[in-house]
């Protein structure tokens, strides 16, 4: 009953921005490592927790929801390696940019009554990391809008060259990826070249760690308790004590945030984004979404085609599948991706997994299967390795090669010693789980928040039994944990809202749309489904592992993104590199 929620957290943040990992980094934040300890050196026990990142779906969650389950592996493994290495790194005191001039745009808004939110004047600030940070209102409700507010909190990097373009938009992924806490770490991320022509701008969407009210549900024992819980889906009984699980957890959701759980859907947000273009003085949206952020991206597309500007969606979602399509979908691709993980350990030196390929993968899967039955200690009395815990650890390395070594010493340890303190470790890292315990932000109940009023799947017996069967034929080993993944939402405490009938975005400006060959988060089929379903998309392809691409994988991909992005340049559909 694992529903992996995959965070889509594009992996590329660079490791070298110590002094925002040690801060905690968030499920969101997409950096590929640079630089990461030796695993051959790793101590036999790692710390408890790490500050980090978020990334596969678990058991019991939901599985293959609309916003796609995203990983925000790369942080987290980022952040894995910090705490190996220790936080001692600083960083270099510069001057930011002069901020640009900008008029808003009221005359933009699209329905009566929401002049006041396009119109509004944005009172900048300086704030952490050398940046400019404001606050935006818009309404809560967007049938209602002069009913109730809430608050979505941006910060920007201005344009460094004089030759500006406008605002660029980022979305790192989710749902309940934090835009906000993303643009420092994406400055090391977005070329330098680009950087010149646009102002950077983070956001949270409505929900989200810095807006307001943000999604608030459980404190953090009650967290772990939920996040290590593996559900027995062998009995009715079993499954409706998951059911019930997860109807507490929205409860409580709904109880400590208050109305606007109802309204973090997908749409709204969009909504927002438009709003955000209109203070920021831009005729036209410029955008950089990765993973979720692709849904978000293709949704803002559909509502408002004519204000596409320049716009890359990478890691892509394809909005138009079911879940139970897209919860099959995740599954075989992270069953090819541990396979190419499994295929390239047992080609080196000290690989833990024996025999040939297929042996290797029967030795993971006797892992997870055993740590259901038997957590494996960690050194933690009161936090045992279980499955999900395990199967966590597991999917979070599966986002770059980068993070490969760190499986190869995880595998290790709890095969050869049965020690499950690594895979802990990571998964820690990926639910930003902080070493006192805490959680340094609130992506895991937005993640699940956001994705139970974008869709649902059928929590009939029978229906997810069926569907159980077949992920578990096309993906033996990973399987189980993306099934059973419609418990979450079965009882969630706010109505459906939905998504959109039509993802066509006719008549916008050509959108370019990037997917990664064994991408195990947003499998290269979504990338090229949604190339397809936008009038205007273009596929960019990386041949390669891992997920996204700009900012993590070659040059070819770089340059492609930067000509589009600084002179308009469409590459070529189909483009591969």
């Amino acid at each position: 009953m694992r529903r992996v929620w995959v965070w889509c957290l594009v992996v590329h943040k660079p490791l070298d921005r110590r002094r925002t990992l040690c801060r905690g980094g968030y499920r969101g934040r997409v950096r590929r490592p640079t630089s990461l300890p030796e695993p051959a050196s790793l101590p036999a026990s790692l710390p408890a927790s790490v500050p980090g990142s978020r990334s596969a779906r678990r058991p019991g969650d939901r599985p293959g929801d609309r916003r796609r389950p995203f990983v925000r592996s790369s942080a987290l493994v980022a952040v894995v390696a910090l705490v190996v290495a220790g936080c001692t790194a600083t960083t270099e005191e510069k001057a930011p940019p002069t901020p640009q001039q900008v008029t808003p745009d009221a005359s933009s808004a699209p329905d009566d009554g929401l002049e006041p939110f396009y119109g509004q004047e944005l009172a900048w600030q300086s704030c952490e990391d050398d940046l400019q940070c404001a606050t935006v209102e818009v309404p809560l409700d967007y049938a209602a809008p002069g009913g109730d507010r809430i608050k979505i909190r941006l910060n920007r990097h201005p344009a460094t060259g004089t030759e500006r373009i406008g605002s660029l938009l980022l979305n790192p992924g989710g749902p309940g990826g934090s835009g906000f806490d993303f643009l420092p770490d994406a400055l090391d991320t977005v070329s330098k070249d680009v950087q010149e022509h646009y102002d950077l701008v983070g956001f949270d969407p409505r929900g989200v760690q810095n807006s307001d009210p943000k999604i608030t549900c459980y404190s953090a024992p009650e967290m772990d308790a939920l996040l290590a819980a593996d559900a027995d889906t062998s009995s009715p009984a079993g499954v409706q004590e998951a059911i019930d699980r997860f109807a507490d957890f929205s409860k409580a959701c709904l109880d400590n945030t208050g109305p606007v759980l109802g309204h973090v859907d997908t749409v709204s947000a969009a909504r927002d984004m438009d709003v955000l273009r209109a203070v920021l003085g831009d005729t036209q949206l410029h955008y950089l979404g990765y993973s979720y952020g692709t849904q978000l991206g293709a949704t803002y597309a559909s509502l408002f085609p004519q204000r596409v500007g320049r716009v890359v969606l990478d890691g892509a979602v394809d909005p138009t599948l079911s879940s139970e399509e897209s919860t099959f979908q995740q599954a075989v691709g992270f069953e090819n991706a541990l396979r190419a993980y499994v295929a390239d350990c047992q080609a080196g030196r000290g690989c833990p997994l024996k025999g040939d390929l297929e042996d290797g993968l029967s030795q993971v899967k006797r892992l997870l299967d055993r740590a259901k039955v038997s957590p494996l200690p960690t050194g933690d009395d009161e936090r045992p390795l279980t499955q999900s815990l395990a199967f966590t650890g597991i999917a979070v390395t599966l986002y770059s090669q980068t993070f490969w070594t760190y499986l190869t010493s995880a595998l290790t340890a709890a095969i050869r010693d049965g020690d499950g303190s690594i895979l802990l470790t990571l998964s820690d890292a990926y639910y930003d789980r902080q070493s006192n315990g805490t959680y340094g932000n609130n992506s895991t109940e937005a993640f699940w928040s956001i994705g139970c009023v974008d869709s649902r799947s059928s929590a009939d017996l029978d229906a997810m039994a069926a569907e159980a069967e077949r992920i578990q034929e096309a993906a033996p080993t990973v399987g189980e944990l993306f099934s059973y993944g419609a418990v979450l939402c079965a009882q969630w405490s706010v109505p459906l809202v939905g998504g959109l009938e039509d993802y066509s975005a006719e008549g916008a400006a050509p959108i370019v749309v990037i997917g990664t060959t064994n991408d195990p988060a947003t499998p290269y089929a979504q990338a090229e489904a949604l190339a397809t379903i936008l009038d205007s998309g273009v596929l960019l392809t990386y041949e390669g592992e891992g997920h996204t691409a700009y900012g993590r994988s070659n040059d070819c991909i770089t340059d492609a993104v930067d000509a589009y992005l600084i002179d308009g340049t469409v590459p070529t559909d189909g483009t591969r590199c």
